[in-house]
């Protein structure tokens, strides 16, 4: 059976995407690349090729066309503009608010029937509008939400108490933005919770540091583009291998009508079940807060 993933937006996101899935080993076998520049995809290609002698899984890697959709297992897109001088974010979503009901619509035409998976910002807004323009079930179209700013909350805290990353059972969630929070209340290394190793001027300065790495990093070399494409490929294999892994991503809130990060368990389906979190008062207040920004997006631009 052939696990084929498209990826629509060949930029640094999309390309250390395609990177991390060739160095790790993946289910996928066929990766397909889509971009306005068709020329730099047929560069892509080439050098991807060329470290197959060295990858540790058989992979076929292709320049594509939107009709290599239709029979893709996942679609990923990582197309949408830049914010410019002078712009507002609402200027940037409804911009790409246009560039995604292209996208989709095309992908869409070709009778594709897989999982999308959205890695554009603003991310929540983007993924809702993935969903509304798709006309897919909401469990087939998935955003890389917060699963990104979790493992940067998770090196923190292990760089902090000596321990694997993977020990640490915090999540970051809400918002892929500004408004997103972390509810220590949930949040354990092993079996211990985390107020009793770190008081709450601590944990604040651990969420602070969280919230604002990627501008650490944009200020330092522009962009940030590796995390994200390791969250995909994370993602990515959950699904293609059926692991009912339990990851923070941006899914469908019915009650409130918006793309939201929640730990979500992700399998062949897609988004299978989202975790449901006992959340204290405080933490309730803040994850209304992230819905209400969202929702606030969305009505810019008029969904």
């Amino acid at each position: 059976m052939d696990n084929k993933v498209v990826i629509i937006g060949c930029g640094n996101v999309g390309m250390s995407y395609a990177y991390a899935l060739l160095n790790q080993r993946s289910y996928v076998n066929k990766l397909y690349l889509i971009d306005l520049d068709e020329n730099r995809v047929e560069g892509e290609v080439m050098d991807l090729n060329h470290c197959l002698a060295y990858a540790p899984s058989k992979i076929s890697i292709n320049v594509g066309h939107y009709e290599d959709c239709k029979d893709a297992k996942i679609v990923m897109i990582a197309a949408g503009a830049n914010q410019k001088p002078g712009e507002t974010r609402t200027d940037l979503i409804y911009k790409n608010s246009k560039i995604f009901k292209d996208i989709v619509n095309k992908v869409m035409a070709t009778g594709f029937n897989g999982i999308f998976l959205v890695a554009t910002n603003p991310l929540d807004v983007m993924t809702y509008l993935t969903f509304k323009y798709s006309g897919l079930p909401y469990n087939q179209v998935i955003g890389s939400g917060t699963s990104l700013d979790t493992a940067r909350l998770q090196n923190i805290i292990g760089k902090k108490l000596c321990v694997s990353p993977k020990n640490v059972q915090a999540y970051v969630i809400g918002e892929h933005g500004d408004s997103e929070f972390i509810p220590w209340s949930n949040a354990n290394i092993s079996l211990q919770n985390i107020d009793l190793l770190y008081n709450h001027e601590e944990l604040d300065e651990i969420e602070n540091e969280v919230k604002n790495a990627a501008y650490e990093i944009i200020n330092r070399k522009g962009a940030t583009y590796y995390g994200i494409g390791m969250a995909l490929v994370r993602i990515t294999n959950a699904i293609l291998g059926n692991e009912n892994y339990i990851i923070p991503v941006s899914t469908y809130d019915e009650k409130n009508d918006i793309y939201i990060g929640l730990p979500t368990i992700i399998g062949k389906d897609g988004a299978r079940r989202r975790i449901r979190l006992k959340l204290n008062i405080d933490e309730q207040r803040k994850l209304q807060h992230s819905i209400d920004i969202i929702k606030e997006n969305l009505r810019s631009i008029g969904e």
